[in-house]
């Protein structure tokens, strides 16, 4: 910071849909002096994040981590388990997805992409109409990102997979849960999801560094005739060293003291405690946008998601001077549109370690916000959101149930 530049008091708001701020708790935890990756201490700390890392993936399965971010994740994913010319079938529910298709067509796969508007989620009939055209079971896979950050969508995981089967077809079920995971439901064996991806600077409250794919039994067979290239991400390097909390190469020490740290602290929490205060951050932030009289990307109230909420700006103004009148009023991020909502719409992050304050003093500044930058709107938007809060605080289990 520059010396002729005055000091901001009070902590940042960063309310984007990821990096999630990190909790002092699991800062002091990664402030740790750097062990001997290859001695005994690390091996218990080792294990510990190889083994409790699976309760939040909801998994018996092996779930591999990487320095990485989530991106190394997707290839990963990619690079076990395909071989060159294998086709693929995704689904276009936003830039996240986009990005993991343009992965696997740099990769030489070949993507089968299902287009959409960007306002809803993955349609699981339209899904298991193209697998039962089929006939030959040509599709290997079945690629979906769970909830969308580039447009607050979620996608029925459930309900795919439910697709998959009735079509009876053997194609693996991929699913990015990066912005999903410790944030909402995910249950990777009972749901029938073969890899799941996802990074440790969302719900799992970390910065950015690890990348995580949960691998099915299925997949891990699989993984043995897949012909892609592979090296650093590869599964059977992973296996053996994994199996006595060790790792191939040298890993993330002191952010696996970091993850240890936010498993426990989901836990003590409780995750249904914590999917339902999600939820009602995100309900909170949906009323603030409909009292001001702004519109929600999501058209579909079934694909909401608790993470994140995009919102469309009005005709004529755009959202990154918007979000720019925010940063230097407000000392607050918000995630910005990307892609072809680029300049179109800004995001309300609502996910990791926030409580109902944390989310009122967002939408307080989202709300005074729109009034220096001239933005047309409604007034009464964080009354909206303050009254359902209160409501829930004295209702918690009819909240949670909502």
């Amino acid at each position: 910071m520059s010396k002729n530049t005055p000091r901001i008091p009070g902590r940042h708001f960063l309310q984007i849909p990821g990096p999630a701020p990190v909790p002092d708790r699991i800062l002091r935890a990664m402030d740790r002096a750097v062990i001997d990756h290859r001695g005994p201490e690390f091996q218990q700390l080792g294990k510990r994040a190889l083994d409790s890392i699976k309760t939040v993936f909801k998994t018996k399965s092996n779930v591999f981590i990487y320095p990485s971010s989530g991106t190394g994740a997707w290839e990963a994913a990619l690079t076990n388990s395909f071989s060159p010319g294998d086709k693929i079938l995704m689904y276009e529910t936003g830039h996240f997805a986009t990005l993991w298709k343009n992965m696997a067509v740099r990769m030489g796969l070949k993507p089968e992409f299902i287009e959409s508007d960007w306002r809803t989620g993955a349609d699981p009939e339209k899904i298991g109409e193209r697998l039962r055209a089929d006939k030959n079971h040509e599709i290997k896979a079945v690629c979906v990102v769970h909830n969308e950050t580039s447009t607050g969508i979620t996608s029925p995981v459930q309900d795919i997979r439910k697709a998959i089967d009735a079509a009876k077809h053997p194609a693996l079920f991929l699913i990015d849960t990066v912005s999903a995971l410790a944030s909402m439901d995910f249950r990777h064996d009972e749901w029938g999801v073969d890899v799941t991806v996802c990074g440790s600077q969302k719900g799992l409250m970390l910065p950015p560094g690890l990348g995580f794919t949960a691998a099915s039994e299925k997949a891990i067979k699989n993984s043995k005739n897949a012909t892609l290239p592979k090296s650093f991400f590869a599964w059977d390097d992973m296996i053996g060293p994994n199996a006595v909390g060790f790792f191939p190469y040298t890993p993330a020490t002191n952010l696996l003291y970091g993850l240890v740290e936010a498993i426990d602290m989901l836990h003590e929490e409780g995750l249904d405690r914590l999917f339902a205060r999600h939820k009602r951050h995100a309900e909170a932030t949906r009323r603030a946008v409909r009292g001001w009289g702004l519109e929600i990307l999501c058209t579909d109230p079934k694909c909401y998601s608790p993470v994140v909420t995009a919102i469309l700006m009005p005709q004529g103004h755009d959202a990154d001077q918007f979000r720019k009148t925010v940063l230097e009023t407000f000392d607050m991020s918000l995630g910005a549109g990307l892609s072809k909502v680029a300049g179109k719409v800004f995001r309300i992050g609502h996910l990791g370690d926030t409580n109902d304050l944390t989310i009122l003093g967002a939408l307080s500044g989202v709300e005074m916000a729109l009034e220096v930058a001239g933005v047309p709107h409604k007034k009464g938007g964080t009354q909206a959101a303050m009254d359902y809060l209160a409501q829930a605080a004295k209702s918690p289990m009819q909240s949670a149930a909502e």
